[in-house]
């Protein structure tokens, strides 16, 4: 069995987290805890290859990820 290595994004936000999968455009989905969120976008990105092999579609092929962080400074609005 082969094995794809894709990056996945969970941001938290007031209602849970929502994680997508960049290399797969439309691929995303959300939980409400973390664990729920990471385990969803499994399932997702499962259904999102399945299909794309049974459309005969090629699978991404990763080259490279880079995450960083980047500080940027900014003026609070004066209330």
């Amino acid at each position: 069995m082969k094995k794809l290595f894709l990056p996945v994004v969970i941001e938290k936000d007031a209602d849970g987290y929502f994680a997508y999968c960049p290399q797969l455009q439309g691929c995303y989905t959300q939980g409400d805890t973390y664990e729920e969120a990471l385990e969803n976008i499994r399932d997702a990105i499962r259904l999102h290859i399945k299909d794309r092999l049974a459309e005969g579609e090629p699978l991404p092929e990763l080259e490279a990820v880079s995450v960083t962080t980047v500080e940027i400074p900014y003026e609070p609005a004066l209330a």
